[in-house]
């Protein structure tokens, strides 16, 4: 099983910026593709950007060209740095591990979920 434990997340002026980790358990972290993803109040869960265990991306959505994914292996950790947010951009953001290599498409085959951390944007 994997754990996944995101941060970074906090009150952010428009305009501002963050930077969110997701910190996986275990060795298998490697071996998975990963995703960021987030939920608007009264809105359905969408992709926002996903990873490959071979370091295959994908963007998702407006605002793609503000986003930028990475992972570490050594830390098993996988980030997310967001640029230019606006008050639209509030949401529940949060990771996912798909238990194979390569991304997938829809959110099912994501098996495993973080917590999820708040990013909450001000005017």
């Amino acid at each position: 099983q994997v754990q996944l434990v995101e941060s970074g997340g906090g009150l952010v002026q428009a305009g501002g910026s963050l930077r969110l980790s997701c910190a996986a358990s275990g060795r298998t972290f490697s071996s998975y593709a990963m995703g960021w993803f987030r939920q608007a109040p009264g809105k359905e869960r969408e992709f926002v950007a996903t990873i490959s265990a071979s370091g295959v991306i994908t963007y998702y959505a407006a605002g793609k060209g503000r986003l930028t994914i990475t992972r570490d292996s050594a830390k098993n950790t996988v980030y997310l740095q967001m640029n230019s947010l606006e008050p639209e951009d509030t949401a529940v953001c949060y990771c996912a591990a798909r238990d194979t290599a390569r991304t997938g498409t829809t959110l099912y085959e994501y098996k495993y979920w973080g917590q999820g951390t708040q990013v909450p944007v001000s005017s």
